[in-house]
C-alpha cells in the first residue's frame, strides 16, 4: 500500500510539472489518503503483535 501511496505521489509531481493542476491534485490526495491508511494499519498491526508477545524486545 505505501507503494502505491508513492507512486500516486510521483504521477502528482509529474502531472504538476506538465501544468494538469487538477489532476496533480487528484493523485495527490489519492496518495494522502493510501498514505493514511497504511499508518492506520501498521499501527493496528504494531500494537496485536505487542499484545500476543511476538512483538519486538524493547
Amino acid at each position: 500500500m505505501l507503494g502505491w501511496a508513492v507512486v500516486f505521489f510521483i504521477i502528482a509531481i509529474i502531472a504538476a510539472v506538465f501544468g494538469f493542476g487538477g489532476i496533480a491534485a487528484g493523485a495527490a490526495g489519492i496518495a494522502k489518503i493510501l498514505f493514511f491508511i497504511f499508518i492506520v494499519l501498521f499501527v493496528i498491526a504494531l500494537v496485536v503483535n505487542l499484545a500476543k508477545g511476538r512483538g519486538p524486545k524493547l
